[in-house]
């Protein structure tokens, strides 16, 4: 597939519906797509006068808003290559990946986001004026990093603890299909308003939402944060479609819970996804009484442009898979990597969605991606007879307690379950001579619910081997700004009280 850069998106918007609103934020008028292809060149033309040319890196820290989105679009029309940084890391974490990077400018969304603000402060950056909203500019130099594959439109840094930095190269056709696919995917057409509260820091929020808008010609509602109460008013307030991680879902019901309500109304909402994580039969059937809308359910990754499959289901249907291939893309199985279970193995994908490779990392570019294009996920699945994917875990997360597999999902859903229970998150933990099993869990309120409960309600759902040795119960779990759970984290946030006597 070959059909010019990303910025031409937004360009063809302009042609043919240039009075229509392309993105907006909270409280402001939003551009139209003539004002924000307008807008693209004048960024364009500072990135230029600032000594950004064809191939080099322009580093972008910053959190959801016009102006990040029209700094990538920008950065494409000169040639260039963005690389979104999330504002909320630290000083630290993004000198990491400005270092493997070696952008010639770096950009920050002051007017968005606080945390840009102070990086800029911290990095001496002159103030500018994009779309109306103050960002911060800092030369760098270009360093000795090469030039990546010149088709490359985006980099997007991977989380990570140890290690080099993996920056995955998207091309503008990786991001073209992906924005094509996704919102064919969802219906997205004309007129929709997107809630866009996805980081486009992260490969969903970049993809599945901003190209995805872009190509059908949607408007786009920015929110640089995720919060409940502000999700619940602009719900009311004409988003049509609303793409999600399940954390979103699970706190936005309780949040309207506290308001004394149930569900959803008065709503022009009519498309809701979930995606990031498997789906429970009992949650799906709890989040479409809600919504009153068919819950959606997908999987995607940063090598793979979001998207891989996706579900067209109508509301009630009992499927919890993530659904087909999408057109265009193959799917198999690894059964190695599956363990003693004979229908589950490593989910490999092919397709356009499929990353070029990681920049400056061609050993882990050879480990993941062979010579016929196939991209280990690090993912486990099984395939139904109906051609329908359910992921079942992580290579690295799989659990083998007793000799037996565990997959953390599998563990979360009945822990969800439980009517207190807001998400969960579960790990194992090495202990002499096997593994245990950890259960880290959110709810409205700890002191209404205890560990013994928790463990009788699962014990009815879950075979002994499975069952939590221990369960945590808080208030909060820590995660990524999209809402994920980082479950890297977990043990040293709550080292304190995991402790040899239970709670």
């Amino acid at each position: 597939m070959s059909g010019g850069q990303i910025h031409d998106l937004v360009d063809a918007r302009a042609r043919d519906m240039p009075d229509a609103t392309a993105v907006q934020e909270p409280g402001g008028t939003g551009l139209s797509f003539a004002d924000y292809a307008r807008e693209i060149g004048r960024a364009a033309e500072m990135l230029e006068g600032a000594g950004l040319r064809p191939g080099d890196r322009m580093a972008l820290v910053a959190e959801n808003g016009v102006a990040a989105a029209v700094m990538i679009f920008a950065a494409s029309r000169l040639g260039a290559v963005a690389v979104p940084v999330n504002a909320r890391m630290s000083g630290a974490e993004i000198a990491r990946i400005v270092a493997h990077a070696g952008p010639r400018v770096i950009a920050y969304t002051v007017d968005a986001s606080p945390d840009a603000e102070a990086h800029a402060h911290a990095a001496g950056a002159g103030i500018r004026q994009v779309a109306g909203k103050r960002v911060a500019l800092s030369g760098v130099g270009a360093g000795a990093a090469p030039a990546p594959d010149a088709d490359t439109a985006v980099i997007l840094y991977t989380t990570g603890t140890t290690g080099d930095p993996k920056g995955v190269m998207l091309s503008h056709d990786n991001l073209r299909f992906a924005g094509r696919t996704s919102a064919e995917l969802r219906g997205m057409r004309a007129g929709d308003l997107v809630y866009g509260v996805l980081p486009m820091t992260h490969v969903f929020g970049l993809a599945s939402m901003l190209m995805a808008a872009a190509h059908a010609g949607a408007g786009l509602r920015f929110e640089a944060r995720f919060r409940p109460e502000r999700l619940y008013d602009a719900l009311l307030d004409g988003v049509t479609i609303f793409p999600a991680v399940p954390q979103m879902h699970a706190l936005l019901m309780a949040h309207v819970k506290e308001r004394g309500l149930d569900r959803l109304e008065e709503s022009a909402l009519r498309y809701v996804s979930s995606g990031a994580a498997p789906l429970d039969p009992t949650w799906k059937r709890k989040a479409e009484a809600f919504y009153g809308l068919a819950l959606q359910n997908g999987y995607g990754m940063t090598e793979s442009t979001a998207g891989i499959c996706g579900t067209r289901n109508p509301i009630g249907t009992p499927d919890v898979s993530v659904g087909p291939p999408l057109p265009g893309i193959e799917i198999r199985l690894d059964p190695s990597v599956g363990g003693e279970a004979p229908d589950v193995g490593e989910i490999l994908t092919r397709g356009p969605h499929v990353m070029t490779g990681y920049y400056r990392n061609p050993e882990e570019t050879a480990r993941v991606l062979d010579r016929d294009g196939w991209l280990r996920t690090g993912d486990l699945g099984r395939i139904d007879d109906g051609g329908r994917l359910h992921v079942v875990g992580r290579c690295k997360e799989l659990i083998i307690r007793g000799g037996f597999n565990v997959y953390p999902p599998e563990v979360e859903a009945a822990l969800n379950d439980h009517p207190d229970v807001i998400q969960s998150a579960v790990i194992g933990r090495r202990v002499e001579g096997d593994e245990e099993v950890l259960a880290f869990v959110q709810c409205a309120d700890p002191a209404t619910l205890s560990p013994d409960a928790l463990r009788d309600f699962v014990g009815a759902r879950l075979s002994a081997y499975k069952r939590p040795s221990r369960i945590v119960l808080a208030r909060e779990l820590p995660a990524a700004p999209t809402g994920k759970i980082l479950k890297h984290r977990l043990t040293a946030f709550f080292a304190d009280r995991l402790s040899d006597t239970e709670e």
